[in-house]
C-alpha cells in the first residue's frame, strides 16, 4: 500500500514538473516573440525620431535681401532680426558666395552657372538659426515684416509635413509597443496563473501552516523575473546581429545627406539593456497580477 502510494506521488511530483517545464516554455515563448516585437518597432521608432530630429535642426531661415539695400541698410536688417525672440544666430551671405555654393552644388552641371559671375542674378542672404524648431514659422513671419527684405525663405510646407511625420511616428510607435507590452503581461500573468492552480494544494498547505503572503509571492514573481530575462535573450541577440548589418548596408548609402542611423555600438548597447529591463518587469508584473487574485480568496 505504502508503495504504491510512494509511486503514485512520484508520478504526480514527474507530471507537475512536466506540466510546469511546458508553462514556463509557453511562457518564455510570448515573452520572446512580443519583446521581438517590441525592439523592432523600437529600434525604428528611434531612428525616424533621430532623422527627424537631425532634420529640424538643419532648417533655417532664407532672408533674400531687398536689390535697393545698400550696406547701412543690410546692417540696420541684421540688428532687427537679432533683436526677434528665439533667434539663435544669423549669418550673413553675399550673393557672389550664394552662387559658389550653388555651382558647388550641382556638380558638373554646375559650370554653367560661372557665366553669371560677371552679371549675378542672385541676392545678398541672411541664414537664420532658431533656438527651436518650432519657432521657425513665429520669427519668419516677424522677419517678413521687416524692410529691406525681398523675400523669407524656410520651406513652411516641408517642416509641416516633417512635424506631422515624426509626431506620428512617435504617437503609433508608442502605442504599438504598450500594447504589445500589455499583451505579453496578459499571456504571462495567465501561464503563471495556471501553474498556481496546479499548485494549488501546496499553497493552501503553506498558509495552513503560517506561510505569510509575502513568502507564497515571492517564488512565483523570481519566476517571472526568470521568464522575463530568458525572454529577452534571443531579441537581443537578433538585435546584435540585424542592427548591425542594416547599419553597414545603409549608412554609405546615405554619406552626403541628413539622413543617419544611431551609432551602432551605443544604441545597441542601451537598446539591449532596455530590452533586457522590460522583458523582467513584465515578467515580475505578470507574476504578481496573478497571485495577488489568487492571495485576496
Amino acid at each position: 500500500m505504502k508503495i504504491n502510494t510512494v509511486k503514485h506521488l512520484i508520478k504526480e511530483s514527474i507530471k507537475n514538473l512536466n506540466r510546469n517545464r511546458v508553462m514556463a516554455f509557453s511562457s518564455i515563448s510570448s515573452v520572446t516573440v512580443t519583446l521581438l516585437l517590441v525592439v523592432v518597432f523600437l529600434a525604428v521608432m528611434l531612428n525616424v525620431n533621430f532623422m527627424g530630429s537631425t532634420l529640424k535642426k538643419d532648417i533655417d531661415i532664407r532672408v533674400l535681401v531687398s536689390q535697393s539695400a545698400d550696406k547701412t541698410d543690410e546692417e540696420t536688417l541684421q540688428m532687427n532680426i537679432k533683436k526677434i525672440k528665439h533667434v539663435n544666430s544669423i549669418t550673413y551671405s553675399s550673393k557672389n558666395q550664394e552662387l559658389e555654393k550653388l555651382i558647388n552644388s550641382m556638380d558638373e552641371n554646375g559650370q554653367a552657372f560661372k557665366l553669371f559671375k560677371q552679371k549675378n542674378p542672385l541676392k545678398n542672404t541672411f541664414i537664420i538659426k532658431t533656438d527651436k524648431p518650432e519657432n521657425i514659422e513665429i520669427v519668419a513671419e516677424k522677419i517678413n515684416d521687416l524692410s529691406n527684405t525681398d523675400e523669407v525663405i524656410y520651406g513652411e510646407k516641408e517642416i509641416k509635413k516633417i512635424f506631422n511625420f515624426v509626431n506620428m511616428g512617435q504617437s503609433i510607435g508608442i502605442i504599438l509597443i504598450i500594447g504589445l507590452l500589455f499583451t505579453a503581461i496578459f499571456l504571462i500573468s495567465n501561464t503563471i496563473k495556471i501553474t498556481i492552480m496546479a499548485r494549488k494544494k501546496e499553497i493552501e498547505v503553506m498558509r495552513l501552516v503560517g506561510a505569510t503572503n509575502s513568502f507564497i509571492r515571492l517564488p512565483f514573481i523570481f519566476e517571472g523575473l526568470w521568464i522575463g530575462f530568458l525572454g529577452s535573450i534571443i531579441p537581443i541577440g537578433f538585435l546584435l546581429i540585424t542592427y548591425g548589418i542594416v547599419y553597414n548596408y545603409l549608412m554609405p548609402k546615405l554619406v552626403g545627406t541628413v539622413f543617419k542611423l544611431l551609432p551602432q555600438l551605443s544604441f545597441v548597447i542601451e537598446l539591449s539593456i532596455t530590452t533586457m529591463v522590460i522583458g523582467v518587469m513584465i515578467g515580475m508584473v505578470g507574476s504578481v497580477l496573478s497571485i495577488q487574485k489568487f492571495l485576496k480568496k
